[in-house]
């Protein structure tokens, strides 16, 4: 296993080392609801835009999929969430659907506990091979208590 022990400090973006798609151009969102003041764009695109992000509009499972206008092969997953507010334990899944198939297989499940000030961020790096990639999925329950908090997505990138 490779590890490698990073500074406690964690930046409001994700690595730009790494060649991302612009999902704007390649694909379409379906989002099961947002906030209007964070809108899903605002997750997805390209930008440098530290006050960026989505955030659900309704406490609750959110799920944001994105579908691919042709057929992708995906390598990296990048996923950033952020909370600056509650201490919560959230879970996520990722799940992707392989052109001309019909059920999403799941490519992993997590959790991750924050309790600001000290733990605001979840930074995620994926190295996958998804070939023929559709679609994919990121279903996120934002409190496994069953509490009231909205679901939040700093940045989501896909190379």
């Amino acid at each position: 296993m490779r590890k490698t022990i990073i500074n406690k400090t964690v930046e409001n973006r994700l690595s730009s080392d790494l060649d991302f798609l612009d999902l704007e151009r390649l694909a379409q969102v379906e989002v099961t609801s947002e906030c209007p003041q964070y809108p899903i764009e605002s997750a997805l695109l390209l930008i440098d835009n530290s006050e960026a992000g989505w955030q659900a509009a309704t406490a609750g499972e959110q799920v944001i999929r994105i579908i691919f206008d042709q057929p992708r092969t995906i390598e990296h997953i990048a996923l950033m969430f952020e909370e600056l507010q509650q201490s919560r334990t959230q879970e996520f899944v990722l799940l992707w659907l392989m052109d001309n198939e019909a059920v999403y297989r799941e490519i992993l499940r997590q959790q991750y506990h924050f309790s600001p000030p000290n733990t605001r961020y979840e930074t995620e790096h994926y190295k996958v091979r998804l070939n023929q990639l559709k679609a994919l999925e990121l279903r996120i329950i934002p409190d496994i208590s069953g509490g009231e908090a909205c679901a939040k997505l700093k940045q989501l990138r896909l190379g």
